[in-house]
């Protein structure tokens, strides 16, 4: 089976490099961006700013090599891709769940943001605390976590 996923648009961040950008959202609440949603996909964007935060999807185009088990950003131990939010995963798809600011036209004014200046977006969905919120979730290995800064060199 082939699949092709189209960018519908384009993530602006004030993170350049890789070692500039924090590992998740929650380490970047006051870290502002924007989203340009290109012109033929802007009838989509009908209602979105109702919305406090948003789900957005978009492609890891600046990931390393691709390794199905390895060391994270929390662990030494190594940990399944599928286990971790690595960037360097097969299909090289991010997630992240951001503040929405504004909306003017084509361009949503975020905060929060955690991903590299010019990322390829490919979807946008509501964030709906009363659909996405589980309070018995677990944490699985990352629950005894702390965080910690991105070590130098690791991707």
């Amino acid at each position: 089976m082939e699949m092709k996923i189209t960018p519908i648009g384009i993530i602006h961040s004030p993170f350049r490099e890789k070692d500039e950008c924090p590992i998740q959202p929650t380490y970047s609440k006051n870290a502002s961006g924007s989203i340009e949603v290109f012109s033929e996909y802007e009838q989509g964007l009908r209602d979105v700013d109702t919305f406090s935060h948003i789900y957005i999807f978009y492609l890891f185009d600046k990931a390393g090599e691709i390794k199905l088990v390895r060391p994270t950003f929390l662990d030494d131990n190594p940990h399944g891709i599928f286990a971790s939010r690595h960037p360097c995963r097969p299909n090289g798809i991010g997630i992240s769940v951001v503040s929405l600011i504004s909306r003017c036209d084509n361009i949503l004014e975020i905060k929060g943001i955690d991903v590299l200046d010019n990322t390829p977006l490919i979807d946008i969905k509501p964030y709906i605390p009363r659909f996405d919120v589980f309070s018995k979730a677990s944490n699985g290995w990352v629950g005894s976590k702390n965080w910690r800064p991105k070590p130098q060199g690791r991707e």
